[in-house]
């Protein structure tokens, strides 16, 4: 019996399972895909970016020499920070012009008195809901996996236990027993189980996998933001 004589075969119910677990596998593969680079790049630049605070140890340097950070989400938490750093300073904002990226043509000076407790605070505040925000939009979409990787056993089983239901049926019609009358329709149920399987477990080692580096890139993200409010204290 071949691949397509068995699909073919299948019953309305597996083939609604079958097409529910092809969508799961098909959503959570577009998922890993997009995720391993965003979390990757999003690692990396808070790595550069905070060497290249301690680099440059200046703010303002910092500001104009990474602008090729500015799409990343430390780049974003970066300019946070520093708008609300320069507000404090009585600097001009560049936030009415629509735009929270570094801008690497802007160059300030004279800004190198020490800045006041409510302006270090209200950078900290800043910088914490920054994190909060880029790791919620790092975080989109992968609890998903896990969803995917709960479920999709059970979604499998269900079009299992309904092909086998048929299948018996089928054999109490046919009033016989034999290997040949039993193993098609079983062997026809148990495709909805591998199938549930093979979408459970991609999703599984990727929800696992992406934990752990999300944490990683949310603790760049902190010591990032440390280390811009204790660069910020004394400029």
């Amino acid at each position: 019996m071949s691949f397509t004589d068995m699909f073919s075969s299948i019953n309305p119910v597996g083939m609604v399972v079958l097409g529910l677990l092809l969508l799961f596998s098909v959503v959570s593969w577009a998922i890993i895909f997009s995720k391993i680079f965003a979390i990757r790049n999003a690692q990396r630049s808070a790595e550069e970016l905070t060497e290249l605070l301690w680099t440059q140890r200046r703010l303002d340097a910092v500001f104009a020499s990474g602008a090729r950070l500015s799409s990343s989400p430390a780049g974003r938490l970066f300019s946070r920070g520093y708008e609300e750093w320069r507000r404090g300073k009585g600097g001009t904002s560049h936030h009415g012009h629509g735009s929270d990226s570094l801008i690497p043509q802007v160059r300030i000076s004279g800004m190198h008195a020490v800045g006041g407790p409510e302006n270090l605070v209200s950078v900290e505040h800043t910088l914490r809901r920054g994190v909060k925000a880029e790791m919620q939009n790092l975080e989109r979409m992968v609890p998903f996996l896990a969803t995917v990787g709960a479920t999709s056993p059970f979604i499998g089983l269900f079009g299992t236990v309904v092909g086998i239901m048929n299948a018996f049926h089928d054999i109490g019609a046919e009033g016989s027993a034999s290997l040949a009358t039993v193993a098609p329709g079983m062997s026809e149920a148990l495709v909805a189980t591998a199938a549930g399987l093979l979408a459970a477990i991609p999703a599984v080692i990727a929800y696992n996998f992406f934990s752990n580096r999300l944490r990683a890139v949310g603790s760049e993200l902190e010591t990032l933001s440390h280390d811009f409010v204790v660069l910020a204290k004394d400029q």
